[in-house]
C-alpha cells in the first residue's frame, strides 16, 4: 500500500508541474503590461483623486478661494483648517491660509462639490510619498498656489500705465499761413 501511495503522490506532484509550466508558458507569450515606472509613467485617469488643490483664477493669477469655509464645514473628517482676509483694493475676501491634514482626508470630494467659485479640484499626483507622517497631517495648499501664483505673475507682467497727458497747449498757427494768398 505503501508503495502505491508514493507513486500516486508522485504522479499527482507530475500532473500539478506540467499544469503549473503551462500556465508559465501562456503568460510569458502575452504582451508585456508593466511599465518601467521611473523612467515611464501611466496616464492617470480624467476622475481619479489625488489630494485636493486650490485653482487659480487664469484671467487674474490669484486663487480662486474666497474663504467662505463652506469646504471645511462640509468636510466630514474634518481636514480642512483655512482662513482668509479682505486685502486692500479686492472686492471679496481672498484665502490667505489653507491647510490640509491628507492622512485624515478620505477623498471624499464633498469640498470640491460645495464650493461656489470652483476652487477645488483632485490632483492627478498619484506619487506622494514621505519618510514620515507629518508632512501629509500639514500640506500647505495655499503656499503651493502662491508660489504658482507668482510664476503666473512672472508669465504675464502687467503692461506700463498709460502716460498722464500734459496740460493741452492752445495750437499756434504760423502767421504765414493766415495771411490772404495775392493772387
Amino acid at each position: 500500500m505503501g508503495l502505491f501511495t508514493a507513486i500516486r503522490d508522485v504522479l499527482s506532484g507530475f500532473k500539478s508541474l506540467l499544469i503549473g509550466m503551462r500556465i508559465t508558458g501562456r503568460e510569458a507569450a502575452k504582451p508585456i503590461l508593466t511599465v518601467q515606472y521611473p523612467r515611464e509613467t501611466l496616464k492617470m485617469p480624467a476622475r481619479f483623486r489625488g489630494h485636493i488643490q486650490l485653482i487659480l483664477d487664469p484671467e487674474t493669477g490669484k486663487p480662486r478661494c474666497t474663504a467662505c469655509t463652506l469646504c471645511e464645514k462640509a468636510c466630514p473628517s474634518e481636514c480642512i483648517d483655512l482662513d482668509g482676509l479682505r486685502r486692500e483694493g479686492d472686492k471679496k475676501k481672498s484665502v490667505s491660509k489653507y491647510m490640509l491634514d491628507f492622512t485624515k482626508c478620505s477623498l471624499c470630494g464633498s469640498c470640491v462639490e460645495v464650493c461656489p467659485s470652483d476652487a477645488i479640484e483632485f490632483s492627478k499626483q498619484y506619487n506622494v510619498v514621505s519618510l514620515g507622517r507629518e508632512q501629509f497631517a500639514q500640506m500647505d495648499l495655499y503656499a503651493k498656489v502662491e508660489a504658482e501664483a507668482q510664476a503666473w505673475a512672472a508669465a504675464h507682467p502687467t503692461p506700463p500705465a498709460p502716460p498722464t497727458p500734459a496740460t493741452p497747449q492752445p495750437a499756434v498757427t504760423p502767421a504765414a499761413s493766415i495771411a490772404p494768398k495775392a493772387s
